[in-house]
């Protein structure tokens, strides 16, 4: 296992994240209410937290199995993907991406994705990467699916965000042998 490595697609740098990024995340990141509102988690929140969360980031990249990238579109961050909880006896991960708000829609989470499943499952040799997201949240599900990740469950009610409902879709992608579906 190499951990977190370079990574480049047509239009995007995939990188490990730099001190400095802790700004910009808190900036673009943590002040947005957007960007938490179906995860009900902000490790950007403040300067502080920002800060912390990047020197967790920095601090992992000495562990193979540690996968944190920050994502670069011209020279700017604009979004972070990472991939936890390695289960060396299923032989499985969990990933999980954002991207500021002020680039959704324009495919940037869908070409991440699609370079990190390759990775973790082409180089690294990980069979399965699983991931989750709030019922509600379009732009995330769609992005699994394009990339080829499966619905494999519904569970109704299963995340209280900010006081709200909602039911968590899982999704899995098994490395058959073949890239990750364009």
């Amino acid at each position: 296992m190499q951990g977190t490595v370079k990574l480049e697609t047509e239009r995007l740098i995939l990188r490990k994240h730099v001190f400095e990024d802790a700004q910009m995340l808190y900036r673009c990141f943590g002040s947005d209410e957007k960007m938490y509102e179906y995860s009900g988690w902000n490790p950007y929140a403040t300067e502080e937290t920002a800060q912390e969360t990047i020197q967790h980031f920095l601090d992992g990249y000495s562990n193979a199995y540690f996968y944190g990238w920050a994502i670069e579109y011209e020279g700017r961050l604009v979004g972070t993907i990472g991939a936890y909880d390695y289960d060396q006896k299923e032989n499985s991960i969990e990933i999980g991406m954002s991207i500021v708000r002020s680039r959704w829609g324009k495919g940037f989470a869908t070409e991440a994705l699609r370079r990190v499943l390759a990775y973790l499952t082409e180089d690294e040799g990980i069979s399965t990467v699983t991931a989750w997201c709030a019922e509600n949240n379009i732009g995330s599900t769609r992005a699994m699916e394009k990339v080829g990740m499966v619905q494999t469950s519904l569970e109704n009610d299963a995340l209280t965000i900010n006081g709200k409902r909602f039911g968590k879709l899982n999704y899995s992608y098994m490395n058959h042998g073949l890239p990750p579906r364009i």
